[in-house]
């Protein structure tokens, strides 16, 4: 059984660790180990997610027992749509419905937001791009955007309607 917690800014250590230890394997075959670590800094400092907290990004942890497996990031985004910032879980958990339960949770919170679009960027060659068609997101637009040290992020841009 999955157990979602909202999580604040004495919880960051925790979202630090589960990115380090998620990233290299959702990521190690779509990008250079260079850009992967760039991007980790850049996202998963405890300066960037404090930043992104108090910017109104709300964080949640996805708990099986009482193991952290992963976490997700939404909030408001433009007139009538929320973004999902992220959503991660931990590589042995991937596959056995949790996330799916974690995104379904997200959805409900877009809709208490009362929007019209729940949206996210998914990295074009990203294997859980099936999984969010599964859900029902769209494609609705590509975006290549400029990250910084000559590393760009190669998205789709995917909608939900909510």
């Amino acid at each position: 059984m999955l157990s979602i917690q909202k999580a604040g800014i004495t919880d960051i250590p925790l979202i630090r660790r589960l990115a380090y230890e998620i990233w290299p394997s959702a990521y190690g075959n779509i990008l250079s180990a260079g850009q992967l670590n760039y991007m980790l800094k850049l996202i998963y400092s405890e300066e960037a997610l404090a930043s992104q907290m108090t910017e109104g990004q709300q964080f949640y942890i996805a708990y099986h027992k009482d193991e952290a497996i992963g976490f997700a990031a939404v909030g408001p985004y433009g007139n009538a749509t929320y973004k999902l910032h992220k959503i991660y879980l931990l590589p042995q958990i991937q596959g056995k419905g949790a996330g799916k339960q974690l995104l379904q949770y997200v959805i409900e919170i877009a809709k208490a937001g009362k929007v019209e679009w729940l949206v996210l960027n998914v990295n074009r060659n990203n294997p859980a791009l099936h999984f969010y068609r599964k859900i029902g997101f769209e494609i609705s637009e590509e975006a290549d955007i400029d990250i910084g040290n000559g590393y760009y992020m190669n998205d789709y841009i995917m909608k939900l309607s909510i």
